[in-house]
């Protein structure tokens, strides 16, 4: 019985740790290796591809599954893994979600055949929905009073960090030890995570016990954003006939609003009422998934304006400046603007110049110096909305339900990206080639800027919180943020 429950409980952090002054940042710093992991293994698979086909006989629309049948499952894992560690302990999910997900890394590098590893990679899914579910969650609840939106700049430039590295290194893995090293590299970083979290995670003070689990709002959540995913795959050139797409259009619309009325009248809903129902997280959802619309569009772009413009390393090369001025501005951010500023302020001046400087883009895209220039000023805009944006987001809530919404706002990410996907390819396919026979990248340009406009409006219109705390470093959930005595 003893076994059964120490394998269920959050075990404390040793005094030492608790007790040590920079406890909340090494909190933090563990939440960093998922963010590090989960944007290094989504930039860093697709790589992969042409050696899998040619190692599995596959075409490359069977390949494909590889990286969408993990994005489908994360996706709509994230919100339900998020209540589930509202009730359980966040703490508890996330050093479980390190061990799905380092253990189905290497069941990944071990696959025999295409089917397996598409197999092994919903497992993986399945890990990293636990791990990001957590990862806002858990900087919120873990970093020190008033510093909540510094935390969140920490894990943002993280992320950066492992989407910047992702092209790089996936490229090198391949070509020296071939494709099944992108999985390997997972495992040491995994155990030495799931180590760090053990003695330097606090366990969480403030649950949202739930008497039951909502399965069926589970399920028409998880129908909803699958369907809008492939539809958006559909749409974005996956090899599938048309009517799929409408299909799965239809699916996705009544799921949701099925979803919606389901959160009302459940029991022990999903997603809490009160979070549908308030205006500042949807319109923080919408800013989340518009600036990772925008943050991924030119990762796609990019590529095929330079295609034969230099090898796939030089390629990389200039596309890592937009990560690494995103982590940049989300690392200095906080020196150098004013402490009194406010979260929506900073996100709108963001978002916005960030829209200036893709339409900039428009004149510079066949000078790879420019492009590397601009790209790297569109990462230093984005640096600064996103960890504002979902500051925003988070200090709507309570750190009782820290979880649900740090899930909801790793959805909105899911489908930003997606969205950027098909948005780029689209708009490449109606913009047809400029003089040479070139691609013309105008008008995805032209709608990634949109894009960031709208973000910057939508920023700028959500309505402070009744008590005006949302200047400066003034960021909650939680003045029950950090982790004080509970180890």
């Amino acid at each position: 019985m003893f076994g059964y429950r120490s394998i269920l409980t959050e075990a404390p952090r040793p005094a030492a740790v608790r007790e040590h002054p920079w406890a909340p940042w090494l909190a933090v710093g563990v939440v960093c290796f998922g963010a590090f992991m989960g944007q290094l293994d989504a930039s860093i698979v697709t790589l992969t591809f042409r050696p899998m086909q040619h190692d599995f006989t596959a075409p490359l629309a069977a390949v494909q599954w590889v990286s969408l049948s993990y994005l489908l499952v994360l996706v709509a894992l994230l919100v339900p893994a998020g209540r589930i560690a509202d009730a359980v302990g966040r703490k508890l999910v996330y050093g479980y979600g390190f061990a799905v997900f380092t253990a189905a890394s290497a069941a990944c590098a071990f696959a025999p055949s295409l089917g397996v590893l598409v197999g092994c990679r919903v497992v993986q899914a399945a890990g990293a929905a636990m791990l990001q579910a957590n990862s806002v969650a858990l900087v919120t609840t873990s970093a020190p009073q008033g510093r909540m939106r510094l935390g969140l700049s920490i894990q943002a430039a993280a992320q950066a960090i492992g989407l910047g590295l992702g092209p790089t290194l996936g490229g090198l893995l391949t070509q020296t030890a071939g494709w099944r090293a992108v999985y390997w590299i997972n495992v040491p970083v995994g155990c030495l995570a799931i180590v760090a979290g053990r003695y330097l995670l606090p366990r969480t003070r403030q649950r949202s016990p739930a008497k039951s689990f909502d399965v069926v709002g589970a399920t028409l959540l998880g129908l909803t954003t699958t369907s809008l995913l492939a539809a958006l795959s559909v749409v974005s050139g996956l090899p599938v006939p048309g009517w799929l797409g409408w299909l799965m259009t239809a699916v996705a619309l009544a799921a949701g609003a099925a979803f919606a009325v389901r959160q009302q009248r459940a029991r022990c809903p999903l997603v809490p009422p009160a979070l549908l129902r308030s205006s500042r997280i949807t319109l923080g959802l919408a800013g989340a998934c518009l600036g990772y619309l925008v943050l991924f569009g030119p990762l796609v772009l990019i590529p095929q304006l330079l295609a034969g413009h230099g090898t796939v390393l030089h390629t990389g090369l200039i596309l890592s400046a937009l990560p690494v001025g995103f982590g940049v501005a989300a690392l200095t951010a906080e020196a150098i603007l004013p402490a009194g500023m406010r979260n929506r302020t900073r996100g709108s001046i963001g978002a916005g110049a960030c829209a200036v400087v893709l339409a900039m883009l428009v004149f510079m895209a066949s000078s790879s110096i420019g492009i590397v220039l601009l790209l790297g000023l569109a990462g230093l805009c984005l640096g600064v909305f996103v960890p504002a944006n979902n500051a925003l987001i988070m200090r709507t809530g309570t750190a009782g339900t820290a979880g649900s919404l740090g899930g909801l706002v790793n959805m909105a990410r899911g489908i930003g990206t997606t969205l950027g996907i098909a948005l780029v390819t689209l708009a490449l396919h109606v913009g047809g080639h400029a003089a040479g026979g070139h691609l013309d990248g105008t008008l995805a340009l032209v709608l990634l800027a949109v894009a960031a406009a709208a973000a910057a409006v939508i920023v700028a219109i959500i309505r402070p919180l009744p008590a005006s705390r949302d200047a400066g470093n003034n960021d909650g959930p939680a003045a029950a943020g950090h982790s004080g005595a509970f180890g």
